[in-house]
């Protein structure tokens, strides 16, 4: 779990993760610390995913480049379906099979973006 619990997750960062993924009661604990994401159980060990809708074109590209900014500065990087007005989130933790905290902290960030 956070290795500074007293932090929102926006404010943590991400580190080396090994052992097993987040329990599902983990996962739904950071979730309820999120805005509009959801845990896709049905992938083992869970990813977290949000599709956010944009105004346009350069709007998209615009959160991509922040999304990958962000990415870059946690060293951890997600999958990204984009198109012209959406872009679509999917976080997981390979080194765990499933999801970390550092998805959490990741997804948060994003997040925060729009606040």
């Amino acid at each position: 779990m956070p290795a500074h619990p007293a932090l929102p997750l926006h404010e943590q960062h991400s580190s080396h993760q090994k052992g097993p993924a987040l329990s599902p009661d983990e996962q739904q604990l950071l979730l309820s610390q999120l805005r509009g994401w959801q845990v896709d159980a049905n992938v083992p060990g869970g990813v977290l995913s949000k599709t956010f809708k944009l105004a346009d074109f350069h709007r998209t590209m615009a959160f991509v480049n922040a999304v990958a900014w962000i990415a870059h500065e946690q060293d951890h990087h997600p999958d990204l379906a984009v198109s012209y007005n959406t872009c679509t989130i999917r976080w997981s933790t390979h080194s765990v099979g499933g999801l970390s905290i550092n998805d959490f902290i990741c997804a948060a960030r994003v997040d925060a973006l729009s606040a």
